[in-house]
């Protein structure tokens, strides 16, 4: 299948690295280090939620990463994702710079469950570091005084993009790579 132009897709609607390559992986040294300057650098993910039919819903959120595995935001408990998410608290996530010009593109792809923060405490103070001054959130923002909710993902699995023609991998079209912190 190495080179091929017609990639299998999987259910991330893009092709797996490992369909692509023949033998061994490939090297892939250095690209968990993409994970989290991707998520340092980044002010918006995109949460995708489903209700109770499985009924798809994307939107962008302003978030702050604990770590590389646990991910806050603040939402409407009343929002059309933050129901989804008392239904199905599994997500996928997409984190991504929308201005990189075409064919320079990186992007963060992750699977994980999403609910309300058990320590909202440590989600204000994450989101708060990256907020302007003077737009700071505060306790008095969430319920039951406020009307919002801190919430947190907990990352089950994280994918990088391998955008299509990199010559370290044998893929002619855009694949998705599974990627571990390294020990």
């Amino acid at each position: 299948m190495a080179g091929s132009s017609a990639a299998p897709s999987d259910e991330h609607g893009t092709a797996p690295i490992e369909d692509l390559t023949t033998g061994a992986p490939p090297s892939v040294t250095g690209m968990w280090e993409m994970v989290p300057r991707l998520l340092a650098d980044s002010r918006y993910l995109v949460l995708a939620t489903a209700d109770h039919q499985g009924l798809p819903w994307a939107t962008p959120v302003f978030f702050a990463p604990h770590d590389e595995d646990r991910l806050y935001w603040v939402s409407s408990p009343d929002s059309r994702h933050s129901r989804n998410l008392a239904e199905r608290p599994d997500v996928a996530i997409t984190v991504f710079d929308s201005h990189a010009p075409v064919g320079g593109a990186e992007a963060l792809y992750l699977e994980a469950t999403a609910g309300p923060a058990d320590d909202p405490v440590a989600a204000l103070a994450a989101l708060n570091a990256r907020l302007p001054t003077g737009k700071e959130l505060t306790g008095d923002d969430l319920a039951p005084s406020g009307t919002l909710l801190a919430y947190s993902a907990d990352v089950r699995t994280h994918f990088v993009l391998i955008r299509g023609g990199d010559s370290r991998f044998d893929n002619v079209t855009d694949a998705r790579l599974r990627v571990t912190r390294p020990q």
